[in-house]
């Protein structure tokens, strides 16, 4: 049985080929707002977070009407280290849209939805987005979209998925590249047209998967995802299991139901197989689980989650100013947080460590840990991250490595500078291809060797540089490869950074604080170009005489200063190094903060002495 008033789909593309910028489109014209109503651009990007940086980080849920049929819409992330966003929602759909510039094509990240959406044997339309841009290759892209096809090994049926050519900026679809089109009209056709309805025999006992969970400050918990048969109303007692727990199975009451209308969820009295729906009544349901008849306990299987490739440790902070600035700064506070995340968000993983004030944490991609760090500062936390690591595997005796898939966009100019890079990086160039003025280079290359290398990209390529990456397999340990090749200006002492003292320690380097910045031994005040640590003191004053000179009241001028962004103190972190993270600063420090000791364990390491 079909429920034919339904179809779920989820939007899926690589970063900025503009999946939320439809959405937006799809809801104004599906009949969400009023007419006068002033609409947000990426309404779907609620979050500060991804409002702030341009990036959808979390999936989210809409609906909209269309020719007497309910369309629910899932708009997901576009960035690889939010895969497992990606992942988990495909379950509770029965098609995707898979978005793919006009210019760009299909990108890392457009591979990677793509194949996880065949996997699913889901149906899929193919929306060529941005036809309007003036070096558009829509040709070109659709060969290159039917070429990912066949490596992905798809079936003869989705070979033959159908094509729609839009601007989700202008809010315009077509089903002819050559004609631009009026409205989305086409596309919301096309979805009722190819997506299938929603499976499910509504006289059956019911059962849902929860896809994912959110919560809400006066009901709790929700569990969200798809019904795939029998019906719920709002009062009924159902069983919580799980495929791989089946015998920890649980009852509830449900107190409330709701359903997606536009951006908002609707109290419903009832809802049946095919809707996707809110359920509240228990705080102790999680994604991956299955809700159902309490007489008839069936478990469904859930999408396995890539497995995280990075790790960082995150610790409570014992800095000289530690507990000054944030709210939460205990190692219960932080394990509290920390378990709390990884229910939510699977990809993300967390373990104690030998040490009580310790844990370790895994993820799938720097930025994807730096978003807990941020999000985790803003909330009045105050603790201490390492360096990011990869996470080595031994695969048939043999040190393996996670490799990324690397796609580079440059000016014709700059491709020699990314090629020395990525000799130094261990990168292995697969394809290079030329786009008018810009030339595509693609690469595999040892996730290590991408730590820290984006501000040097953006130099290289003088900032018209785009680069992407996403997981691909593991290999063959590579070798060593530097991580960084500046060395740090280290504070002599502690005490407030005064003109004196920073101008005359500038000559060393390029400084990373200003005058009245409170510094303490061991902290991490600037970078030194030519490699190695440097201590300097920047409290030091102008000792005060009774002798006068022509050059003594000259104004000491200091360069500017940029202070490091959280992405770029991550990228600079070494391994003898630790980011200081509080909502008020980021502090870069040294391990071992006293500089006798430092240098003594230095000598040890470099001679071997345990």
């Amino acid at each position: 049985m079909k429920n034919e008033n339904i179809r779920n789909v989820a939007i899926i593309a690589h970063v900025d080929h503009g999946k939320t910028s439809l959405v937006n489109e799809l809801l104004k014209q599906g009949g969400v707002f009023r007419e006068n109503q002033v609409v947000a651009d990426r309404v779907m990007d609620s979050n500060a977070l991804e409002r702030e940086r341009g990036i959808t980080i979390l999936s989210k849920n809409a609906a909209l009407m269309f020719n007497n049929v309910k369309i629910n819409v899932i708009d997901t992330p576009g960035h690889a280290d939010f895969g497992g966003e990606v992942e988990r929602v495909l379950k509770m759909v029965d098609g995707v849209l898979l978005v793919v510039d006009s210019f760009e094509g299909p990108m890392p990240q457009t591979r990677f939805v793509l194949k996880k959406a065949l996997e699913l044997n889901h149906k899929v339309i193919v929306v060529i987005n941005k036809i309007d841009k003036k070096d558009a290759r829509v040709k070109e892209v659709i060969d290159e979209v039917l070429e990912l096809f066949l490596e992905l090994d798809a079936t003869e049926e989705q070979l033959n998925s159908p094509f729609v050519f839009a601007s989700a900026r202008d809010g315009i679809a077509s089903l002819d590249y050559n004609v631009l089109g009026d409205s989305m009209k086409p596309l919301l056709q096309k979805i009722i047209d190819y997506i299938p309805a929603p499976n499910g025999d509504f006289d059956k006992p019911f059962q849902m998967l929860v896809s994912s969970t959110e919560q809400n400050d006066y009901l709790g918990k929700l569990a969200v995802g798809k019904i795939e048969r029998g019906s719920v109303k709002v009062g009924e007692t159902i069983a919580i299991t799980n495929y791989h727990e089946t015998n920890k199975t649980s009852n509830f009451k449900i107190t409330n139901l709701f359903l997606f209308e536009g951006l908002k969820q609707v109290a419903s009295p009832e809802a049946k197989a095919g809707d996707i729906v809110c359920v509240a009544g228990s705080t102790e349901v999680t994604i991956g689980d299955t809700v159902c008849d309490k007489q008839n306990v069936e478990a469904l299987p859930f999408v396995k989650i890539s497995e995280p490739s990075v790790e960082m440790t995150f610790m409570v902070n014992n800095s000289p100013f530690a507990g000054k600035e944030g709210k939460f700064c205990t190692s219960r506070h932080l394990r509290d947080r920390l378990i709390k995340e990884s229910v939510k968000d699977l990809s993300l993983k967390v373990f104690d460590t030998d040490s009580a004030d310790s844990f370790r944490v895994l993820g799938r991609g720097e930025m994807h840990i730096s978003i807990l760090v941020e999000n985790m500062r803003r909330d009045g936390y105050e603790f201490q991250v390492s360096m990011p690591k990869v996470l080595f595997k031994e695969i048939d005796g043999v040190k393996c490595e996670p490799i990324d898939r690397l796609v580079i966009d440059v000016p014709e100019d700059s491709v020699g500078n990314i090629m020395v890079a990525m000799g130094e990086r261990k990168g292995e160039l697969l394809t290079l291809t030329n786009l008018g003025s810009r030339t595509r280079l693609e690469f595999l290359i040892p996730s290590r060797g991408l730590f820290g290398y984006k501000s040097q990209f953006l130099t290289d390529t003088r900032g018209e540089g785009v680069m992407s990456s996403v997981f691909e397999k593991y290999d063959v340990f590579k070798g060593n490869i530097e991580r960084r090749s500046c060395g740090a200006l280290v504070a002599y002492e502690t005490g407030e950074a005064v003109q004196y003292g920073l101008y005359n320690s500038q000559e060393r380097g390029r400084l990373l604080i200003t005058t009245g910045t409170m510094v303490y031994q061991g902290m991490v005040v600037g970078m030194n170009p030519k490699g190695g640590d440097i201590v300097v003191n920047v409290c030091k004053r102008k000792q005060l005489t009774n002798m006068r000179s022509a050059a003594s009241d000259e104004a000491l001028r200091l360069e500017p200063v940029k202070p490091l962004t959280l992405e770029e103190s991550l990228e600079f972190l070494n391994d003898d190094e630790l980011l200081e993270v509080t909502p008020k600063s980021l502090r870069i420090r040294k391990i071992i903060l006293d500089h006798t000791q430092r240098g003594r364990a230095d000598f040890r390491r470099k001679n071997g002495i345990d």
